[in-house]
């Protein structure tokens, strides 16, 4: 991906983030004050309930008409307005820019999801990760490409792994947004487990391309293993092409099952398709993204 490249993926992924936003409005937030709705006790003006008084309340919060009438103290509970968190995990894996339409995808939607975290005010990590090295990189200097060159660069024993996520320090009630292609092997369930610990709530975002979902091969080949750069030749029967297509759609079955099982929203958006159409057609109906009304 050149300057000019990252650059436009960029100017796409605002003006998708203009319109779509990640799922704020489908949590509960706790923390600092901000902008969405929380589940504490705050300083706004929706009135919520009242509850007894404690030693150590603020006695700002004391229901003084209500003493008067009662002689018992009790505490006015108002909605808290919070300041929303989002985790954002970018799988580097060499898959993921392998081609050049996959990796203009890619890049469209990192930016989206850390452009959509910052608009609605979260309070947003980023993080990259291939195979078994991760790097922590600031949300706010995403828009300087500097995150490009920090991805390709990233040492690992196996680039082909599993990402592993267990050494990121997931924040509490965050939405954790992963962007990668799912093309490793094993178990989704140990990767979701962690991503939906600590009341989290995964969002998945995979970007795929046609030749890899429904390819059209015939013949001899000479296949690329895009993360070990290792080429073999093969000759691809009829019979050969079944089982590929049998085994990537089992193979996405098993991760839509296990979203299912851990609530998270899973969104496979297709590459060479304008972003927007295709947020809107697919992101939006499995609650990976929502509108802004």
């Amino acid at each position: 991906m050149t300057p000019e490249e990252l650059t436009s993926a960029h100017g796409k992924a605002l003006a998708a983030a203009g319109r779509l936003r990640l799922p704020l409005r489908s949590k509960v937030w706790k923390g600092q004050a901000g902008e969405f709705q929380g589940a504490g006790v705050g300083s706004s003006l929706d009135f919520q309930d009242h509850r007894t008084y404690v030693p150590g309340d603020d006695p700002r919060h004391i229901n003084w008409q209500a003493y008067a009438r009662t002689g018992t103290y009790t505490m006015k509970l108002y909605r808290e307005e919070v300041r929303p968190v989002v985790d954002v995990v970018l799988d580097a894996s060499d898959s993921m820019f392998f081609e050049p339409e996959k990796a203009q995808r890619t890049c469209e939607l990192f930016y989206f999801a850390v452009e959509s975290a910052r608009r609605s005010g979260a309070a947003t990590t980023v993080h990259l990760v291939r195979g078994d090295a991760i790097r922590p990189t600031a949300s706010e200097g995403i828009a300087s490409h500097r995150w490009f060159d920090e991805a390709k660069s990233l040492p690992s024993t196996d680039h082909a792994a599993v990402p592993d996520l267990s050494r990121i320090p997931f924040r509490q009630n965050a939405i954790r947004v992963l962007i990668s292609d799912l093309l490793f092997p094993g178990n989704p369930d140990p990767v979701l487990r962690l991503l939906a610990a600590r009341q989290g709530s995964p969002v998945l975002l995979v970007p795929y391309s046609q030749s890899e979902a429904d390819p059209e091969w015939n013949g001899n080949y000479e296949f690329i293993d895009a993360e070990r750069k290792s080429r073999h030749p093969h000759r691809v029967e009829p019979s050969v092409l079944r089982r590929y297509k049998e085994t990537y759609g089992q193979h996405f079955a098993l991760w839509k099952n296990a979203t299912r099982r851990h609530q998270s929203a899973l969104a496979r958006i297709p590459c060479g398709t304008d972003l927007q159409t295709s947020l809107f057609a697919e992101a939006v109906p499995m609650g990976a993204l929502e509108i802004i009304s």
